[in-house]
């Protein structure tokens, strides 16, 4: 299974919602907004999420990694 970084983690549980087609709706439809650095790491993170099966992307735990 392809592993995200804890930056992409974060990122996927802002736009997370149930389903892998929602989550790329959102967050592709977010991108002419985002910083470019924040850019690129969406697109980095879109294109992993893009290579993942439906039954991939439910066994993700996609949660906010705490504060430190």
């Amino acid at each position: 299974m392809i592993r995200f970084t804890v930056e992409e983690t974060n990122l996927l549980s802002i736009y997370h919602v149930g389903n892998k087609a929602q989550l790329v709706e959102n967050m592709t439809a977010t991108l002419p907004f985002m910083d470019a650095g924040l850019r690129e790491l969406a697109k980095r993170t879109l294109s992993k999420v893009d290579a993942l099966t439906e039954a991939e992307y439910k066994e993700l735990a996609v949660y906010p990694a705490d504060e430190v």
